[in-house]
């Protein structure tokens, strides 16, 4: 059975559900952020996914690039999956700016998290919500 690791659950908001991945919102207004959790039980890596799995993660990844991309024009789209402190699969998304404070390096423990507030994630949530709806119509089945 799938559970969101308290980490995860505790740093972000759920925006939506797709087919595979929880997409979440990760609480830090310094960068347009979304986590993608695979929900599969006891999933560490990539590689452990099943083949359809893995293609339906590739394209929801892609999916959310894009929204997040178009919505916020981003300069730069970063996607890594590490696990190094959180061990469940869960690939970042996030939307990069020349003008971002930890520009050109990962955002990584350049500047303190700052999350929003309830009118900022208010606002983001009314953004995000219609860009990824039409961004899951656009993925189709696998």
């Amino acid at each position: 059975m799938f559970h969101l690791h308290e980490r995860l659950a505790a740093d972000t908001v759920e925006v939506t559900r797709w087919p595979l991945c929880r997409v979440l919102l990760m609480n830090d207004r310094t960068y347009p952020w979304l986590i993608l959790v695979p929900q599969r039980a006891e999933v560490r890596e990539i590689h452990q996914l099943a083949a359809a799995d893995r293609a339906r993660l590739t394209e929801e990844v892609a999916a959310a690039a894009r929204a997040l991309e178009t919505e916020c024009g981003a300069d730069k789209m970063n996607v890594a999956a590490l696990g190094n402190v959180v061990a469940q699969l869960h690939v970042h998304v996030i939307a990069r700016f020349r003008s971002d404070p930890a520009w050109p390096r990962p955002v990584w423990g350049v500047v303190p998290s700052e999350a929003y507030d309830t009118e900022g994630m208010a606002a983001m949530m009314a953004r995000l919500r219609p860009a990824l709806s039409a961004a899951a119509e656009s993925l189709g089945e696998i």
